[in-house]
């Protein structure tokens, strides 16, 4: 697996959802599993197959944050150079053909949340600005055509 770009703000969100569901949901679905067994015959219980499912799905879950968590690699805005789109920054950008300021702050894809205002440094926006100061302007090929986008400030998130 890659490396897993994220804030310490992703990484402690990571933590806690393994911590979460290591404890809670892992009870939950042990306690769902045993009622389904009292109902008796195991083979024709499908509140029996709901419950393993989910227990597979919990597990397999699991198993893939885990993962990510060994690969994690915690990014700061700090190790940016001064006014340049990085990683950890915090970015308002203006759309030019909307005439719509946007602000936003570049994370790596595992923690990207365009409607927390998150962008991931792999979409086409974010692979555009990556890099670039204040005032430049930048195109993005879109599946609506070419969109322009000026820089208005970067700061440190």
């Amino acid at each position: 697996m890659k490396e897993v770009l994220l804030t310490s703000e992703g990484l402690e969100k990571l933590r806690e959802e393994i911590e979460h569901l290591s404890n809670v949901k892992r009870r939950e679905v042990a306690e769902r599993i045993k009622q389904a067994r009292e109902f008796g015959d195991i083979t024709e219980n499908s509140e029996y197959d709901d419950a393993k499912n989910e227990q597979a799905m919990l597990e397999h879950r699991i198993a893939m944050l885990e993962e990510r968590l060994r690969n994690a690699k915690v990014i700061e805005g700090g190790g940016t150079a001064r006014g340049v789109v990085g990683l950890g920054t915090r970015v308002k950008i203006k759309d030019m053909d909307a005439n719509e300021t946007l602000e936003y702050i570049i994370v790596g894809s595992a923690e990207a949340d365009p409607i927390a205002k998150k962008l991931s440094n792999e979409s086409p926006v974010g692979q555009a600005i990556i890099g670039r100061k204040k005032g430049e302007t930048v195109e993005v090929a879109a599946p609506r055509g070419l969109l322009k986008y000026k820089i208005m400030d970067v700061k440190v998130a």
